[in-house]
């Protein structure tokens, strides 16, 4: 077991921190993670070479996953951050999209990538695309970690995609429960939701 020591204390074992609750099933590992996202980046670079692009991360549950493909991507870089919210603690989407806050800058004749969590109903995703497409950047396109298919009731392009899943409520890498699990550094399912 590690230590840890601070001026003036005896070095002391450091017990590992639980980070999942009894109840999470591992899905996707944080190695399967790491390289999906690493190859986003490599492709996210290879298709916007020489532009500067504007990346636009949907809080909170997309906040790992940006910041990992943010230092996976080999390009000039501007970061912006929106909110909105369409489950309100549950595990299903209300269909009601909210926004709590909005970009900081014009995205007007910029390259955007908006950087979602997951698209599951499509509702969010299409809500985000129309309303940054009213602001006029040059391109916008969108990434998202997670897709549903079986979900899916408005169809919204997606031009990078990390992972196809199954009809289940997944939790981890940035994704919660009633703002629980966030901090899991792997994607599991909480049985029975």
């Amino acid at each position: 077991m590690p230590k840890v020591k601070t001026p003036g204390q005896r070095a002391r074992p450091v017990k590992p921190r639980r980070r999942a609750g009894p109840r999470v099933r591992p899905l996707i590992s944080a190695r399967a993670l790491s390289a999906r996202v690493r190859a986003l980046g490599r492709a996210i670079s290879r298709d916007y070479r020489g532009r500067t692009l504007t990346l636009v991360c949907v809080l909170k549950g997309a906040a790992l996953f940006f910041a990992d493909l943010v230092r996976a991507i080999d390009l000039p870089m501007e970061l912006e951050f929106i909110g909105v919210s369409s489950y309100a603690g549950a595990t299903e989407s209300s269909g009601e999209v909210r926004l709590w806050t909005d970009v900081a800058r014009p995205l007007a004749g910029k390259d955007v990538l908006l950087v979602e969590d997951i698209v599951d109903t499509g509702l969010t995703a299409a809500f985000l695309v129309s309303l940054l497409q009213a602001r006029s950047p040059k391109s916008l396109a969108l990434c998202t970690l997670l897709v549903k298919p079986s979900r899916a009731r408005m169809q919204v392009d997606i031009a990078y995609r990390g992972f196809v899943i199954d009809d289940v409520f997944v939790v981890g890498y940035g994704l919660d429960h009633d703002g629980r699990y966030r901090n899991l550094p792997y994607l599991g399912v909480v049985p029975g939701e």
